[in-house]
């Protein structure tokens, strides 16, 4: 019988990667491959995802992490540091058993586990770099999946090159940060320091002797991280030619091949099953009827995305420009997003919410339906953390948004928002009332921004249509997975 492809997808295990590549699982199902979605032990647990398709399976391995673990921003280092001694040696175990068709569970007649064919092709997070090596060590082709932008990936990418031009580190505060960075190819127009991911900045115990002392540890990680997608058979990304043209042209020559398939979220399917959910939270679906009684982009959507964590101060900031801009909103205030007050008399975020706005004027949830509520007629501007998949989720309902990036790529992915694209507005580095209440006023009101948004918008869709950029990649990406399987097949006739 001809060779099937059956391809392992495994996401770093944090929301905002899951977020990406379960739509990426949902798409391949949709072209006909057979697909194990990889989630950790603790995330299978949380995760609402429900196996709508025969050909969809979901398994986990273990982060070596015991089960009241926070696994927050402040433990990803101890979080990866687990999984890459626990879990990558159950890891290498599953996919040995999953990848042989002598597994001794299958059936001799066809080579099939449970109706499942051997997998033939990986898709690991990028970040995963010893996912996509064991693998190729066990003789399986391996793809790297990027959840960031191209852009911010080009930067990681450049780092050795900046470091020799001198353009980083840089002192993380003063007045210098709107100097241009020039090391970048495609972003000399307008790339500033402050757009750049935090962990370029000086660190604040470096010494002055030299410029490797100075850099952040975890900058070299990225780096080398980025340097290893040269080794995947392909990196792919949730992204499209028309928001990251130069960014792509820049990368591709130093990668074995490049695909841009996103915004893997919005790619209709012919499937009548629903998607899969990615939520590893409980959603509210009651801001949803909260927004019917609303009027037309009347609402700001306030979300910081799974990570965040800002102190009371930045809070009561936020929270006072918001009440002073006078439009209602929606706000997804995690529990464990807002930092202690030092005040035992200080009254809870959402009971101060309650107090300063009133319940007709705010509506406070731990985690919303996204997708749901930035496509809603009541929404009229998105002020977020400009994290990839939301960046993608504002640009493709043509919401304007407002931009506090927090960490990582959503420096780059800001600016692209307010500097390239004209689609938002870029408020990094700002926590203060009046700025929040200026900048979602403009966001809210301004025709240019929202006629650039909803530009922007109907590229993106053209994009992920049938025959547009996206599409079109996504098609010669199934095939170069598929050709992979035949190779695959060949080989192991032969051995």
């Amino acid at each position: 019988m001809a060779a099937e492809a059956h391809v392992l997808v495994f996401p770093c295990p944090a929301q905002g990667h899951i977020n990406s590549m379960l739509p990426f699982a949902a798409a391949l199902l949709d072209a006909g491959v057979f697909v194990t979605f990889l989630h950790t032990d603790h995330n299978f647990r949380r995760a609402t995802s429900v196996a709508g398709s025969p050909r969809l399976r979901f398994l986990s391995i273990p982060d070596g992490l015991p089960d009241d673990h926070p696994r927050s921003l402040g433990d990803m280092l101890e979080l990866e540091k687990s999984l890459r001694e626990v879990g990558a040696v159950r890891y290498r175990a599953l996919l040995a058993s999953l990848s042989s068709a002598g597994h001794p569970s299958q059936d001799a007649s066809d080579g099939c586990v449970d109706g499942f064919l051997p997998v033939t092709c990986v898709v690991a997070d990028g970040l995963l770099t010893w996912a996509i090596d064991s693998a190729e060590e066990l003789g399986v082709p391996a793809l790297a999946f990027r959840t960031s932008s191209a852009s911010s990936f080009l930067a990681y990418q450049t780092v050795h090159r900046l470091v020799e031009l001198g353009e980083i580190p840089f002192p993380a505060g003063g007045g210098g940060l709107d100097e241009p960075v020039r090391g970048v190819p495609g972003m000399e127009s307008f790339l500033r320091r402050r757009d750049l991911p935090s962990v370029f900045r000086r660190r604040s115990g470096g010494t002055d002797g030299g410029v490797d002392p100075d850099l952040d540890p975890i900058l070299h990680v990225f780096a080398e991280v980025t340097a290893h997608s040269r080794k995947a058979r392909a990196l792919v990304f949730n992204t499209t030619a028309s928001l990251e043209a130069p960014a792509l042209a820049h990368i591709a020559p130093r990668m074995r091949d490049v695909f841009a398939v996103g915004p893997v979220h919005a790619v209709p399917s012919p499937s009548p099953a629903p998607a899969p959910a990615s939520s590893l939270w409980t959603e509210d679906a009651g801001c949803v009827a909260w927004l019917d009684g609303q009027a037309d982009r009347s609402v700001v959507y306030v979300s910081l995305g799974s990570l965040a964590v800002i102190t009371r101060d930045q809070f009561t900031e936020f929270l006072s420009g918001l009440v002073a801009a006078g439009y209602p909103f929606l706000w997804v205030l995690r529990q464990d997003m807002v930092g202690a007050s030092q005040d035992q008399d200080a009254t809870t975020p959402q009971e101060a919410i309650k107090a300063a706005a009133g319940n007709n004027k705010a509506r406070v949830v731990t985690w919303a339906p996204q997708r749901d509520v930035l496509r809603h007629r009541a929404v009229g501007c998105f002020l977020t953390h400009a994290g990839w998949n939301s960046t993608l989720e504002g640009v493709a309902e043509g919401v304007p948004m407002v931009c506090w990036p927090f960490f990582g790529d959503q420096q780059i992915n800001s600016r692209l928002v307010g500097a390239v694209w004209r689609n938002g507005l870029d408020m990094k580095d700002v926590c203060e009332r009046g700025v929040v209440e200026r900048m979602v006023r403009e966001a809210m009101e301004s025709d240019a921004i929202r006629s650039s948004a909803q530009g922007l918008a109907r590229v993106v869709r053209r994009d992920v249509g049938d025959a547009g950029s996206s599409a079109r990649e996504f098609q010669r990406l199934v095939r170069f997975i598929k050709e992979l399987s035949v190779e695959d097949a060949k080989s192991n006739h032969q051995n």
